[in-house]
């Protein structure tokens, strides 16, 4: 009876381990491959792995907010992948650069002409979005996952702070504070290649202030020689004077 016992607390414990080393699934998320900085623009990438074994991922459905629309939604072709971008016209209208804007992007499809996502592997769908609102802190992509069996997987369900992440979490695009530098449509690229002329000036004036030394230096050396050349021609004229008179 006793051993019966240990060998039922035994099997709890060994289960209760399994569970806990189990690796969490893996979900469709949203990553921003800059800043999201509020009022800016940025590109996103709908991040999709493939969770099943025997299933192609074929189908991707990413649903952009209508609380906070964007008035650009600009995805990347992909290989393998037709695109739909689905346009609908706001119960809000809202201005940009001083257009009033009365419809914007509220779905963007891909679906795929091939295999799509097999097992075993992940696709990354990149899209272009702004201007980012500055009246919330985050942003909610619900999407639709579809697998070659008819499978569909809903990520709908919004993160709550404070309490634990839900089976089909939501891809949320967390925003950061407006920039202060009023330039929204820079780029990273554009900012290098600033940064690598103002360094090509600055190392140019070094170079040049440089220059400007050793020329100085090369001109005191010139003068200094000339007068210890004088300076020794003189002694040796006056050497030879003393040695005619003695």
């Amino acid at each position: 009876m006793k051993a019966s016992r240990l060998a039922a607390a035994g099997a709890v414990a060994g289960s209760a381990v399994l569970a806990l080393s189990a690796p969490a699934f893996a979900h469709v998320t949203v990553q921003p491959e800059s800043t999201p900085a509020k009022g800016g623009y940025t590109v996103v990438d709908f991040k999709v792995p493939n969770e099943r074994d025997d299933a192609s991922t074929t189908k991707l459905e990413v649903n952009f907010p209508t609380d906070h629309p964007l008035s650009s939604v600009l995805p990347e072709p992909i290989d393998g992948w037709k695109i739909d971008v689905t346009k609908s016209t706001l119960a809000k209208p809202i201005e940009m650069h001083g257009k009033k804007i009365t419809e914007a992007v509220t779905k963007v499809t891909w679906t795929a002409d091939g295999t799509g996502i097999e097992p075993g592997y992940f696709e990354k769908f990149p899209v272009s979005i702004g201007a980012l609102p500055d009246t919330t802190d985050q942003l909610v992509f619900k999407a639709l996952q579809t697998y070659s069996n008819k499978e569909v997987v809903r990520w709908i369900e919004v993160p709550q702070q404070g309490r634990e992440e839900p089976d089909n979490p939501a891809p949320v695009l967390q925003l950061a504070g407006a920039s202060s530098t009023g330039d929204h449509h820079g780029t990273s690229a554009q900012d290098t290649a600033a940064d690598a002329k103002t360094g090509a000036q600055d190392t140019a004036a070094s170079a040049s202030a440089s220059g400007s030394s050793s020329d100085t230096t090369a001109r005191v050396l010139g003068v200094v020689g000339i007068v210890l050349g004088v300076s020794g021609v003189a002694y040796g004229v006056l050497a030879g004077r003393r040695r005619t008179t003695a």
